[in-house]
């Protein structure tokens, strides 16, 4: 039997609320409708336990899908309602289809589409309920949804290289590591032992292997803690305002890695902002929604100066190219779109030119990365090996002698 939540309107008026025990959201409705209450919103509840189990997250692929799935079944004339209930029906997804239930049960109450989305701020981002909320006053909802899922899809095609450009090195990285770790461990005592043994003289590069380790062995626990202690000093820091923006400065400040997440990040923005323009949603608000879904401090604080000059009627292209975010050549094609009514379209342009520089900008931090990761890693055995051999040859000479 399960539990459900609803606000209701009494026979003599006024709103009531309660929970009903039904086996299914229907039952609990018809239950309510025999107690003569009208106007019926329901939301199914759980323990934190159940929602601990049946409550994944949802990924923006299953929101890509989603958009699509509906798009699809709006142009082919299928009633909103409908097409809702079936998508919950058919999801897999608990989470999905527990949020389908209750924009169904908007839908059925008169609310419309984008009021309903706008109660899950955890699954549609912002811009993607702007869009809609436009979409549903120019009556294009079906090619709103196409654009809307076709944007997602670029936006995970470019997450998915990013991460595809980090496997190679970071598994260079770690197992560069896992090899220190265990020479330092297994490998270096058992030989420290056999030198003891021998009460010969180590060459240099053998005591100052050999003091490492005992240095490492002894002071584990105090290296940890440091580490520890400056985990938590970031965590600290970045949560206040002025350290994510300087986090944010620095990391844009670095050689290599700077640029590719400038690139990145202005790629991101001119998308969105192209999505939103095109669905006909205001350029300030807009701008203010691109902005805020980048979540860099630095781009956010200039991009709300160039907020502010758009509401003081300055123009998108001139603030953009004073800020300094944006190359020479992709502010002028932005003042062509918004000098010929084709802002959306030239916006389009410009994230696809950062897109294919994201893509060379990724294959060049990656070809700079594995070789630096190889040679640290290469150095780091190298020396290990010298320290053995050279222990192993002086000590065969002095036996000799």
């Amino acid at each position: 039997m399960n539990r459900y939540a609803y606000v209701a309107t009494g026979p003599d008026g006024t709103r009531t609320s309660g929970v009903q025990k039904a086996a299914d959201a229907d039952s609990a409705v018809l239950a309510l409708y025999e107690r003569e209450l009208r106007d019926i919103e329901l939301t199914e509840k759980k323990s934190v336990l159940q929602l601990e189990l049946t409550a994944p997250r949802v990924k923006r692929e299953v929101v890509m899908h989603l958009s699509r799935q509906l798009g699809a079944f709006v142009r082919a004339g299928l009633p909103l309602i409908d097409a809702v209930r079936i998508l919950g029906d058919e999801a897999a997804n608990s989470t999905v289809a527990r949020m389908l239930r209750q924009v169904e049960q908007g839908l059925r109450g008169g609310e419309r589409l984008s009021d309903c989305i706008d109660r899950h701020p955890k699954v549609f981002p912002e811009f993607y309920r702007e869009i809609l909320r436009s979409a549903e006053l120019s009556g294009q909802l079906d090619v709103v949804l196409d654009q809307l899922a076709n944007y997602l899809e670029r936006d995970l095609e470019a997450r998915r290289r990013i991460k595809a450009a980090m496997i190679y090195p970071a598994m260079i990285a770690l197992m560069s590591v896992v090899t220190v770790v265990v020479l330092a461990t297994f490998v270096l005592p058992r030989f420290k032992t056999f030198f003891a043994s021998l009460h010969a003289t180590l060459p240099l590069p053998t005591r100052i292997l050999l003091a490492i380790t005992d240095f490492l062995g002894s002071w584990w626990w105090a290296l940890l803690g440091g580490v520890l202690a400056l985990g938590l000093l970031y965590f600290a820091v970045v949560r206040t305002p002025s350290g994510r923006y300087a986090r944010d400065r620095v990391v844009l400040s670095l050689p290599a890695i700077g640029p590719t997440v400038r690139h990145a990040l202005v790629e991101r923005f001119c998308r969105i902002l192209s999505s939103m323009v095109s669905a006909g949603v205001p350029l300030p608000e807009a701008l203010r929604v691109a902005t805020e879904s980048l979540r860099n401090r630095v781009f956010m604080r200039a991009l709300g100066r160039v907020g502010e000059a758009v509401l003081e009627g300055e123009g998108l292209a001139r603030p953009l190219a004073g800020s300094g975010l944006l190359p020479v050549t992709a502010a002028q094609m932005i003042r062509v779109g918004e000098d010929t009514g084709t802002l959306d379209t030239q916006l389009e342009v410009t994230a696809q030119y950062y897109e294919g520089e994201l893509d060379y900008r990724l294959k060049k931090l990656t070809a700079l990365f594995e070789p630096a990761v190889i040679v640290v890693m290469g150095l780091l055995v190298g020396f290990v090996a010298v320290a053995l051999v050279s222990a192993m040859y002086g000590i065969f000479n002095q036996v000799h002698v």
